[in-house]
């Protein structure tokens, strides 16, 4: 069997078109329901703020290590284990009696999803041929997207009339139906060339370092944090020092140092996250505490960024399968610092309509980068790298958020010290905002340069993908 039929093909994408909703959508849900959560543990913002970072910081950790064991155990079997995974995991985290049993629920999310996110673009890259790969690469961008934009819609509306926990609880029918379509649908089996290692040493370091880099990152200015950020520049370093010397590295290396594509564009992938993960953050916190607007309010002007990424990903995938995806995903990064300079210009007495007129290029700048750039990173590598390179996709999008909610805690930190927001010191949070759309707005410009030295999006003569790589019997 040379290349998976259509009929595997249509399922491994309606089986990734779910996956890919359900880790955002939950994601973007429990944001409404912190005030609720804390309420009920009685807990502070620092406590709330864990509730999310701790999964951040387990999918960021486990992405690589899982890619890895896809590639060596089987994509679609480490995707089905995920799935299960992240279903137990969210029954888990609906009975939690405590913090502790939360914050374990949620770091058991994030190793699930780690799996999810290590293998669904690996399994899409295996069965789609490069023609029509960047066409599911689109739609799976516009599932994210639209679990983005329906979460804080249906997690508010479910933690008002059911409770919380019922955000969880949603998790296990869904997951549970996806397990058992992709199950019952896909008999196949795709993984890389037989006689590869797992580097265990590798992974140890690996984990230990991006954790360390990860919490480091979360809290810069305390001397906690600093330490953390320390130890896990060394533990980076060592991790680099393992690869160099191992037969079966985690990350081989010359996926950075001889593939140009390949680390430029991740590269770019980190940049971009970093200069808008926040966005939405600020923003937030503008139209309500700036321009008085309810939550409710708020959330339907929001809603027209990630709408504009649903309707522009289908069509920015199309378009990187017959246009060299560097100069689209450039198109997409310069639009977004357009965006971005735009929001930099926002003070107290400014319109609704300036915030959308910033939005809309956002939204299309966004859907332009995201599915064409991972189009260009899977084109770059060979089959028994595609499980690497997936999990490097979501390895970049992870850091980059941290990085980018990072930066902005780190500017208000240095504008506003510990104080609660309020009318006598609006002028140094606007301040801190402009200073911080500025600093995004310098890292897109940046962003697109790394875009632009990428070169070409297929490897070398003689290192053409095939198209599509035959499915593993077991």
């Amino acid at each position: 069997m040379n290349e998976a039929s259509p009929a595997i093909r249509r399922a491994v994408l309606s089986a990734a078109i779910l996956g890919s909703f359900v880790t955002p959508f939950l994601g973007s849900s429990i944001n409404l329901a912190l005030p609720r959560i804390g309420r009920e543990f009685s807990l502070d913002a620092v406590a709330l703020g864990w509730i999310s970072t701790s999964y951040l910081l387990s999918a960021a950790a486990f992405l690589l290590p899982m890619g890895r064991l896809a590639d060596l155990y089987g994509r679609k079997r480490l995707y089905l284990i995920g799935i299960a995974l992240f279903v137990a995991a969210s029954a888990v985290t609906a009975l939690a009696p405590s913090l502790g049993f939360l914050l374990f629920g949620r770091l058991f999310q994030g190793l699930a999803s780690s799996l999810l996110f290590g293998t669904g673009i690996a399994l899409l890259t295996a069965v789609f041929p490069p023609g029509e790969r960047g066409r599911a690469l689109g739609l799976t961008v516009a599932s994210v997207y639209a679990g983005l934009s329906l979460g804080p819609v249906l997690g508010g509306l479910i933690t008002e009339h059911l409770g919380w926990r019922w955000i969880f609880w949603s998790m296990v029918p869904l997951g549970s139906a996806v397990f058992f379509y992709l199950a019952r649908k896909v008999a196949a089996e795709w993984k890389g060339p037989p006689g590869q290692g797992f580097d265990l040493a590798g992974t140890f370091s690996y984990v230990l370092a991006l954790a360390a880099l990860v919490f480091g990152l979360s809290q810069p200015l305390a001397t906690h944090g600093q330490i953390c950020l320390g130890l896990g520049l060394a533990g980076l370093a060592l991790f680099i020092a393992i690869e160099a010397k191992t037969p079966h590295p985690l990350l081989p290396l010359d996926l950075f140092l001889r593939n140009r594509v390949f680390a430029f564009s991740n590269l770019a992938a980190f940049i971009s996250y970093s200069a808008t993960f926040a966005v939405t953050f600020l923003l937030s916190l503008y139209l309500q505490e700036v321009l008085g607007r309810s939550p409710h309010q708020a959330g339907l002007i929001l809603v027209v960024q990630p709408v504009l990424m649903v309707l522009f990903s289908p069509f920015a995938g199309r378009l990187s399968d017959r246009v060299e995806p560097r100069h689209v995903v450039s198109s997409g990064m310069a639009l977004s610092c357009i965006g971005l300079f735009i929001f930099s210009r926002l003070h107290g007495q400014v319109s609704v309509g300036w915030v959308i007129l910033g939005l809309v290029p956002q939204g299309i700048g966004l859907a332009l980068f995201s599915s064409p750039n991972a189009n260009a990173i899977m084109g770059s590598v060979g089959p028994k790298h595609l499980g690497v390179a997936g999990a490097m996709i979501g390895t970049m999008r992870l850091t980059g958020q941290l990085t980018s909610m990072a930066l902005a805690m780190l500017v208000f930190s240095l504008k506003l010290g510990r104080e609660k927001l309020g009318p006598d010191n609006l002028d140094a949070y606007l301040s801190g905002q402009s200073l911080i759309f500025l600093l995004f707005t310098g890292l897109g410009l940046f962003g697109i340069w790394c875009s632009q030295q990428r070169g070409g999006k297929r490897p070398p003569q003689g290192q053409e993908l095939p198209q599509a790589p035959p499915p593993a019997t077991d």
